[in-house]
């Protein structure tokens, strides 16, 4: 193990380079990363990254399984606020999606692009924590479905689909620059907050 390596500790050599990846990531995009430049990145040896991750796919997976569980942490948070309203908490929901594509346009296409899914080369731990991630957003459909923000009568598997699949389409239109950009996104997410409580006020 070279110098630069020893400096880490097992577990914290994994951290830096999935940080170190996604900070590449974030300012050049997936197609900048290798696991020869991240080992220059951290400054270890180029073998090092190879304890952790066996191949760059590998690494693409633990990188957009980072970014959903820091997505989930969030979406919990705003969720298990119980001193806040049903609907504002539905409403930051939404502010907090977008804005999380926003600020992270590159980590977001990782997280729900072509390159893991469609591919299907997401590994089994990807796996294990980005559906766990959708089973939520299904408990919370229909806790706002319960609280008559949402329309009652769908099944909350398929809101929750069209909801979140809404909430996917802005956050494309913002990340790809087509017809919207950051000074609209306050505007954009109340205007989606709008539409869907009025859809259940509209079914009453």
């Amino acid at each position: 193990m070279s110098i630069a390596a020893s400096r880490y500790h097992h577990g914290d050599l994994r951290s830096a380079l999935l940080d170190a990846a996604t900070r590449r990531i974030d300012k050049e995009g997936v197609d900048s990363l290798s696991l020869r430049k991240l080992a220059e990145d951290v400054g270890v040896s180029r073998t090092a990254p190879y304890h952790h991750f066996a191949d760059k796919n590998t690494l693409l997976s633990a990188i957009a399984a980072e970014g959903f569980r820091q997505w989930h942490a969030t979406a919990r948070k705003i969720f298990e606020q119980e001193d806040m309203p049903a609907a504002a908490r539905f409403r930051q929901f939404i502010h907090e999606y977008i804005g999380y594509a926003a600020d992270h346009p590159q980590l977001y296409e990782l997280m729900f692009g072509r390159t893991l899914w469609q591919a299907q080369s997401a590994t089994d731990d990807l796996k294990a924590v980005a559906f766990p991630c959708f089973q939520f957003q299904v408990q919370m459909t229909r806790f706002w479905q319960m609280s008559g923000l949402l329309p009652q009568g769908p099944e909350p598997l398929r809101l929750a689909q069209v909801t979140w699949g809404t909430l996917h389409g802005i956050a494309r239109l913002l990340i790809d620059g087509i017809y919207a950009d950051r000074s609209h996104i306050d505007q954009m997410c109340d205007t989606a907050a709008d539409l869907f409580m009025q859809a259940s006020v509209d079914r009453e």
